[in-house]
């Protein structure tokens, strides 16, 4: 795969895994996790998820574990949704020390991005 499509499928994993575990999820234990960035392999077999984990010690733990223990739902939503030949495999990481401001510049060149993106298709 070419970068551009890596960065692609990239964003489009984060988007999608961002809405599955935010918004569709009916396990209580995913409430507190938010997909911070998703990177996809070269080959595009691996997919390593960055998430953002809130509460305490052992709350995070039981996030990081629904994660692990819904890895086959999610990667089976993912198919469903995205027009990929191949859904790679996910590996999520908790973000153990998140840096506010640098989360902050990231979401606002993203979202300057996006708009420059959106005014050139119209």
């Amino acid at each position: 795969m070419d970068e551009r499509r890596v960065l692609r499928v990239s964003e489009a994993i984060r988007e999608e895994l961002g809405a599955i575990i935010g918004f569709e999820s009916d396990d209580p234990r995913l409430l507190a996790v938010e997909v911070i960035e998703v990177h996809v392999s070269v080959d595009g077999r691996h997919a390593t998820v960055r998430v953002a984990v809130r509460g305490t010690e052992r709350d995070q733990h039981q996030s990081m574990l629904a994660l692990d223990h819904a890895r086959g739902y999610l990667r089976r939503e993912l198919a469903s949704r995205l027009t990929l030949h191949h859904v790679p495999e996910l590996h999520f990481e908790q973000d153990r020390d998140p840096d506010v401001e640098t989360r902050i510049d990231f979401l606002l060149k993203r979202a300057k991005k996006s708009r420059g993106r959106s005014e050139n298709q119209a």
